[in-house]
């Protein structure tokens, strides 16, 4: 049964203990965080995804994988791209990482770019709802997502282990293969894993375009141009010493995906000319590639005596080397030209040191630090190349006083930008704080409250995008089909938010309710002018106050036996309302939701039937169009063979939008061009040793 629950303060530095402490009990709530709590709780709302509800879930990007829960969407831009949403927040105020250090990708620069993270890879999927600055600095005001996928050993393993995955979708006649091996000794242990994913275009209810031309009336029933193929290999291992470890691991990701031709039908490629125009209509394909290497070790608590003041010490050092080409393709022609590539080298590091029990506070300080150099080159490059320096300094205690935990923290950040050309330098300096009390008022129930305030610098396209160009030369990014215009003159965005979470636990009924309210100073949001060039819409950063105030629950029921095998029910719901401070709605807004679950076990056989009911979106903000709500039904079903064998087989299948629902996210740039998958049945065989 899938549980969102409060749970620890976790992914402090984003370093983390071996996997049994997902195993635990709901009684004994168990998250890594560099504070080594057992029942100490923290008012932050969390949602931990893993084990069976993690290959529910799972889809071929990380939006899609997390989009129906509670607080949480998908900003799906054609099937291959889904960025993850939370709150209403996304982009650069939604930090993804890779077992604790940031994707090193472009996903934050434009909503067409995948998140280079591979879902169906993880051991668990972390989510850490509102503002974590205190974590990871100030592109995390909006929340967290953290990939665990135990690329580096943290532990000796006991035994040689591993498993094999083969799914297939008919929606898209998707064809996935995964293998995951894991092994070693009390000395050194190695991990190796793999996926291959090829797709061809997405079947689709009706039209791809809400009000379809004479073209796409031809093409009925498919989303055009939506077929992908993708690779990523990792081989990783760890050696173990008397007072810890140390480890490597490295990753290559190689992933071509199309987009939808709604995403750029406005935009005439000029440097093609008009000859090329009339071959045939232009499609755009990204050919992405990234290699990782990831170096992290500890100091483990165990191996420290109890009268030092150390408790731990842990790090970790990431180095990605990230591109892509956006291609531009003729479709009568199939001649291809690449039109932008861009490029990330980024190095992230962090360190954190956990002290023992003083004065009756126990917590931990750390450092952190980013090193970028991001450019977008070619006929179409809007961005300039950009060196980008950040360094974070942050602090989290806490103490117990009778029932109540108290948590206090603080961070300090600079963030420096450092375009080439004649564009100035840019700096920020950001302080975020943030308190908590979590009150056990029984054994059942709990009542948590937090306060932060919390700042967050520009990021590079914000501040920079078309900013060296006049109207009538503004450059069109063809992948989005529309200008984006940066903003030299932003400031740092401040939120100050408060939040109260009641959560009840008992044999029968387990689960939570959260009311938030995010207050703004100086909100970046990226807006539709209502100004156009050369028939293309000029999109421009700007910035005033606003307002996000919201609420999410859920909870999960165990109904009883009946049928020779146990029920269980869960129950789900979050809205959210974002206005700015002239009264204009934010604009990509999530629509309310109300959705439900219903499990059936019986020994190895599970099925499930789900529902969600999503209201329409009249609030799109300006320029923007409404979404029509929808109600999507999903079923699925599995079963075990030898289960605690040495070898475990499993059988599974899926039924999604089993009513073949025509349903456009809200959240998502083409949402009046590119509706999400119609009905597609899903089946597959694991095989775990």
């Amino acid at each position: 049964m899938q549980k969102s629950i409060v749970l620890p303060a976790l992914m402090l530095c984003g370093v983390y203990l071996p996997s049994f402490a997902y195993a635990l009990e709901m009684e004994h709530v168990l998250v890594t965080t560099p504070i080594h709590k057992t029942d100490a709780q923290t008012a932050l709302p969390v949602t931990v995804l893993k084990g069976e509800a993690l290959r529910d879930k799972v889809a071929s990007n990380l939006g899609e994988t997390l989009a129906n829960m509670p607080g949480l969407a998908n900003a799906s831009f054609g099937p291959a791209v889904g960025q993850p949403v939370i709150r209403g927040q996304q982009g650069a105020r939604v930090t993804v990482l890779q077992n604790g250090t940031g994707s090193g990708d472009a996903s934050n620069t434009s909503a067409d770019h995948a998140v280079a993270v591979e879902p169906v890879l993880a051991d668990s999927i972390e989510v850490l709802r509102g503002p974590s600055t205190l974590l990871f600095g100030g592109g995390a005001i909006g929340g967290v997502v953290n990939v665990i996928d135990g690329r580096v050993p943290e532990s000796a393993p006991e035994q040689l282990s591993g498993a094999l995955e083969l799914r297939h979708g008919s929606v898209n006649d998707e064809n996935t293969a995964v293998f995951k091996l894991e092994g070693g000794n009390e000395q050194a242990a190695f991990y190796v894993s793999g996926v291959t994913r090829e797709t061809n275009n997405i079947a689709i209810p009706g039209y791809a375009a809400s009000v379809p031309d004479e073209h796409e009336r031809e093409n009925k029933g498919q989303m055009a141009n939506s077929d992908s193929e993708l690779s990523s290999f990792t081989f990783g291992g760890s050696y173990f010493f008397d007072l810890g470890y140390i480890g490597l691991a490295v990753n290559r990701l190689d992933n071509e995906y199309g987009l939808p031709p709604g995403a750029h039908a406005a935009h005439e490629d000029e440097h093609l000319g008009a000859e090329q125009e009339e071959a045939g209509e232009e499609i755009i394909r990204l050919d992405m590639q990234q290699t990782r290497y990831d170096l992290r070790g500890a100091i483990l608590p165990h191996n420290l005596s109890e009268d030092h003041v150390i408790e731990s010490v842990r790090w970790a050092l990431s180095y990605s080397d990230y591109q892509h080409d956006e291609l531009e393709q003729d479709e009568a022609t199939g001649i291809s030209e690449r039109g932008t590539r861009f490029s990330n080298e980024a190095w992230e590091g962090r360190i954190e040191l956990v002290h023992r029990e003083l004065a009756g506070l126990h917590g931990a300080l750390g450092m952190q630090f980013v090193q970028s150099d991001f450019s977008a080159i070619g006929a179409e490059a809007f961005i300039p190349q950009t060196e980008l320096s950040r360094y974070g300094l942050f602090i989290v205690e806490d103490f117990h006083h009778n029932d109540v935990v108290y948590e206090l923290g603080a961070r300090l950040d600079k963030d420096s930008f450092k375009p080439k050309g004649t564009i100035a330098e840019e700096s920020y300096n950001s302080l975020s704080l943030s308190t908590s009390a979590l009150w056990q008022i029984d054994q059942q129930w709990q009542l948590g409250a937090a306060l932060s305030s919390s700042e967050r610098a520009p990021v590079t396209e914000e501040l920079f995008s078309n900013v060296a160009a006049n109207l009538g030369d503004y450059i069109t990014h063809a992948a989005s089909g529309v200008i984006e215009l940066g903003n030299r003159q932003l400031s740092t965005e401040r939120a100050n938010n408060a939040e109260l979470s009641l959560s009840y636990q008992s044999e029968l009924v387990d689960g939570f309710i959260t009311a938030y309210y995010n207050d703004f100073s100086d909100y970046i949001y990226l807006a539709n002018s209502g100004s156009v060039q050369d028939e293309t819409d000029i999109f421009a950063y700007r910035q005033q106050d606003a307002t996000f105030t919201g609420v999410e629950f859920e909870f999960s029921l165990a109904l009883g036996e009946a049928l020779a095998g146990e029920f269980d029910l869960s129950l789900f719901g979050d809205a959210i309302k974002g206005e700015l401070k002239n009264g204009a709605d934010v604009p990509r807004m999530p629509p309310s939701r109300l959705g439900s679950r219903l499990d059936y076990n019986r020994g190895p056989f599970n099925t499930y039937l789900s529902v969600i009911d999503a209201a329409k979106q009249n609030k799109p903000g300006d320029f923007e169009l409404s979404t029509a709500g929808y109600t999507r039904w999903d079923a699925g079903a599995s079963y075990r063979f030898n289960e605690g064998g040495a070898q475990e087989y499993l059988l599974f299948v899926k039924l999604k939008n089993l009513t073949d629902e025509e349903i456009r996210g809200s959240v998502s740039f083409l949402r009046d061009s590119a509706p999400e998958a119609g009905r597609s049945v899903e089946f597959g065989m694991r095989v775990s040793f």
